[in-house]
This record gives structure tokens, sequence and C-alpha cells, in this order.
């Protein structure tokens, strides 16, 4: 196998990968600007700097020609290069600026170029805490600036389109966000204009940036240029968590990270899964970030008198449980969820069947032609293939009609949808009928027939599992806390923070901002005890691993294989 001798150390390496990547590979840091793993190459930033040789090989045997020591004779390149562009060889020789004053000196001078205009404001930068450029200066820049001259003025406040703004003067030309215009996207909306230190990115006049994927480039800027305008000045990145799940818009299960301050969700950012999303996300993934925020209801309640009142949940359980026990259970309809998790939906299932109803079905979201073929599907909903594995299948509408008509059916159970908004019923057509509710906003249309509401945790709020239109199964962990749950969440969120050091900036602080809702998973078994029904009080791991035992086409999706990244599932035909 060929090596290559990185600051006196030797690796082995397969293929002829690039020295910058296969360092970043190996946790050895070589700092960068314009270099992203996905994108071409046009090694402009200088940044990554190193000296490279070549054992000198006699010309006639070939062999590795060796001083008096024994050691090979390297024949070291005239002047640096770039560590991103070069092609890694067998025998290659690298110093970086751990080994090398004349690679520290020239990063330190390349930063000190960097810096000559663009403006020290990290106080006010939205990208500031989490800026290479700030990092990198610390760690191998100057210590101060020699410039005594007016920085060049570059334009400010820029709005590229409805979601990114320009900060011109903090362009270090790095061109990550033509290149993914141009490269990725395909939108070529983005181009540089200008001339030397004057050029920064911008749109064509009268074009406006406003591609589906256009936040991506807010995050592969590397010094806070391009920024967004509905996260700008909210918050800093040393006051938010972060928590890895996936999003929720539609059916592809890109991986993302919920950022949050205050029990408040604030931004929705991309998390790489090269199998599923690569580095990117579409930027109506990101656009739901009040979804989690507003409308969101408080505590159970319970139809009285014609209104619904506000009740304790073992109340509203004890009414659940009054409700279906008065009908037959053959006359119960369930509707299962494509939101939920198949955690959610599976314990729906066994309650329906514990009561002798048929399987639930779900209602499809789907909107034909809303698909790229990419990160954005038809599918609007994240887990319909989950259901499909569970055995529930999408609703006939025609049929649920004509059997209310008929007055086959004597109540309706559903799990975390909105069938009326759907056009599935209307309210009317339920108001005879008991309508159990779980639900994640008050904006619901359901509630206006619903005889109990039950508020249910959403997909930031739960631990579960979600199977993606390509057969990822894969696990979402909480990132805000809710009331009447158990804070750590069956210990998936590990120890919060208040415990140990909470701040009024925490996620877990600001208590007022929790949602007084529920996992379905805890509401469920808790409403088949409320019936008589021997249900277990079981975590969503142990959940998970009865179905992954007990159902052939979740095979092998357990927790711990589906780690952070997910397993992708046997396709049904395959299993079943």
């Amino acid at each position: 196998m060929p090596t290559i001798t990185i600051d006196n150390k030797e690796y082995a390496f397969q293929g002829q990968p690039k020295l910058l990547q296969f360092c970043l590979d190996l946790g050895v840091e070589l700092p960068h600007f314009c270099y992203h793993p996905a994108l071409s190459i046009p090694a402009n930033c200088r940044q990554c700097l190193v000296e490279v040789g070549m054992p000198v090989r006699d010309r006639e045997t070939g062999e590795i020609t060796r001083n008096d020591d024994g050691e090979p004779v390297i024949r070291w390149m005239p002047k640096m290069t770039t560590s991103c562009s070069v092609d890694m060889a067998d025998g290659m020789v690298v110093r970086t600026h751990r080994t090398s004053e004349q690679v520290e000196r020239a990063q330190k001078d390349n930063l000190e170029f960097l810096l000559i205009n663009h403006p020290l404001d990290c106080p006010i930068c939205d990208q500031a805490g989490h800026c290479p450029l700030q990092n990198q200066t610390y760690k191998y820049g100057p210590e101060g600036s020699r410039f005594e001259f007016l920085k060049v003025q570059k334009p400010k406040k820029v709005v590229l389109g409805p979601r990114v703004m320009l900060d011109g003067e903090r362009c270090i030309n790095c061109t990550r966000c033509t290149r993914f215009t141009d490269e990725v996207s395909k939108s070529h909306q983005l181009t540089i204009i200008e001339r030397g230190v004057k050029n920064y990115p911008m749109t064509a006049p009268g074009e406006v940036f406003d591609e589906p994927y256009s936040m991506n480039v807010i995050d592969i800027c590397p010094v806070g240029a391009l920024t967004s305008i509905d996260f700008r000045f909210r918050a800093r990145i040393w006051e938010m968590s972060s928590a890895p799940s996936i999003t929720v818009t539609n059916a592809k299960g890109a991986n993302c990270s919920y950022w949050v301050r205050d029990n408040l969700v604030l931004r929705i950012t991309p998390r790489t899964n090269l199998d599923i999303n690569e580095y990117w996300l579409p930027d109506e993934d990101r656009a739901v970030w009040p979804r989690f925020n507003e409308h969101r209801p408080e505590g159970s309640q319970v139809r009285m008198a014609g209104a619904l009142k506000s009740v304790d949940w073992e109340a509203a359980y004890a009414r659940v449980s009054e409700l279906l026990g008065s009908v037959e259970g053959s006359n119960i309809l369930f509707l299962g969820s494509p939101y939920a998790t198949v955690e959610d939906n599976y314990l729906l299932g066994k309650l329906a069947a514990s009561l002798g109803a048929s399987a639930p079905a779900y209602i499809p979201h789907v909107e034909p032609g809303a698909g790229d073929g990419w990160l954005i599907t038809d599918d609007k909903t994240p887990n319909a293939e989950g259901c499909r594995r569970l055995g529930i299948h999408p609703v006939d509408p025609e049929l649920v009609r004509a059997r209310l008509e008929a007055g086959e059916i004597a109540a309706v159970y559903v799990l975390e949808d909105d069938p009326v908004a759907s056009g599935l019923f209307q309210a009317a057509d339920v108001q005879d009928i008991p309508v159990i509710l779980h639900t994640y906003h008050t904006t619901n249309e359901t509630i206006a027939a619903a005889d109990v509401v039950l508020p249910a945790a959403m997909v930031v709020e739960t631990v579960g599992t979600y199977v993606s239109v390509d057969g990822y199964a894969q696990r979402v962990w909480p990132a805000k806390a809710i009331r009447g749950v158990n804070r750590t969440l069956r210990m998936e969120m590990g120890i919060s923070r208040p415990d140990s050091h909470g701040t009024p900036f925490d996620r877990w602080h600001n208590e007022s901002n929790q949602v007084n809702c529920k996992p379905s998973w805890e509401m469920l078994p808790a409403i088949a005890r409320s019936m008589g029904l021997q249900e277990e009080d079981a975590s969503p791991k142990a959940i998970m691993q009865e179905v992954a035992q007990t159902i052939g086409s979740f095979e092998g999706a357990d927790y711990e294989s589906m780690g952070a990244h997910g397993v992708r599932l046997a396709e049904i035909g395959a299993t079943v």
C-alpha cells in the first residue's frame, strides 16, 4: 500500500486522494477557507499551503537515493503549494505549519492580507463564535494589523433574495457560494463582480437569488458575508444548543440540526449524511422553524356542555376510555399518521387490534409535481414509508364518507393529523360521534369536532423513528423540553444543563416556553391501561426493538444500528 509522510509521521492510503481532504479525514488540521469536499477546487484562498517533496530516485535503477544516514533524499518543490489541490503519491513527504517555519509564516501573512479590508466586527457579526476566519486568525494569524489606510468599502445589507443577505465587506472571495450555484444547485444565480479587493458575489441585474436551495450558501460561507434574513441578529452560537435530527417537511428524511434557545427553535441547519442529503438542505426544510414554537396547545382538553375544557391528563385518558368503551371496536375508525413516529403508529395499531377494530389507515399528503428529484419530494410527510411497513395504508376517503353516512363509524381516533383540513370529512359529519384527537397545534381544524384533545409532542420534543422514502430508518432526539414529562425523556437527552450549570440563556431555563404536551408513545399505553388492557409502559427504544423483532420489514432497525445516520431497510418485497 502506498504511504505518505506528513510532519515526520507515515500514513498508508488508497486511491489518489487530495492531500487536504486526507489530512482532514485523519484529524490533522490544516487551515483553509475556499475548499469544500462537494465543490470544485479553485485553490484561491491560499491558506492551506504546505511544503511538498518527493524522494529522489536513481534514473537507471529506479531505486530511492539515500543519504549517509540511510534516509531518503527528498527533492522539495521550489515553492509551497496548496494542499487542497495536491494529488497524493507514494513516498510523498509533507511539511505543514507544525514542522515548517516557512509554512507557518506564509499562513500568518496570508491572514494579514485577508484581514486588510475585512471589518473586525466580530462583536456584532452573526458568524462570531463559529467563524473560520475568526478562529484561524486566533490560532495562526498575526497579533495585530499594520494596515494604516482606509479599508475598501463594499456594499452592506444587500438583500440578494427573500432569504439571503450580503454584507460585502466581509467577503474574502472564496467563491464557495458561486460554485454552489454553478455546480450543485445549478441555478447560476450568483457570480463574482468587480475586481481585486473590490469583488463580491452578486446576482445579475434584475435577478433575485430565490432558488429553492439558496440558504446553503449561508452554511458554506466561511466569514459571515452571507447571512439568513430571518435569523440575522436573533441569537449567538454560544447561546444555543443543537440536537441532531431529521427534517419533516417531506419524505426525504434529510439530516439536520435543530438550534434552540430558551426552549424555542430558532433555526434549522443541515447535518452531513452522504447517503441522504450530503451537506445540503432545501430552504423549505429550514423555513418551518416557527411551526415548532407557535400555536402550540396547553394541556389536554375534554368537551363538556358543548365546549372544550382543560383537564388533567388522567381525566382526559378516563374520558377517552369512556368514549371508546361505549362503542363496538369494529365501529371505531383509527387514523394513523405519516407525521408521527413508527413507535407511535405501532402503538396505535396495537390499541386498535386490542379493541377489535380494523388496522389504522393514514391520510396521505402528496402534492404531485412538487418534488424536484433531489431533496424535495411530492410526499409532504416524513413517515409514510414507515406507516406502509407497519401495514398502515392510505385511507379511502370515499369509503370513509360512505361509512359515516351509513352510520357504520361510531367513533374516530386521530393520531397527529387533521382530517377536517385534509378534506377527509367535515366537522359536521362527525358531530354526533366521539372524536379523539392527538394534535400539534391549536390551528388544527378537527379540534372543532373533537371530544378529547390530546396535545402531542412534535419531532423536536420526542424520541422515535422515521423511515424515509428511500427506506432509511432514522432516529430523532429531543431538541427542547416539554411539560409533564420527565425532563430527560427517559435519558435520551442526557443530563439537563440546569441540573449542573444553567444560565438565563440555557435552552431549559425558560419554562414559560415549554409546551404542556406528551409524546404519543406515552399517551397510547396510558389510554390502553385506562381501558383495562394489558399494555406496559415501555420506552421508545424498547418499542422499536419490538417492532424490529416482530415485523420483517423493520429487521435490523434497532436504535444501536440506526445510530446517528440511520440504517437502510430491505425492500418490503425482499423481506415479506
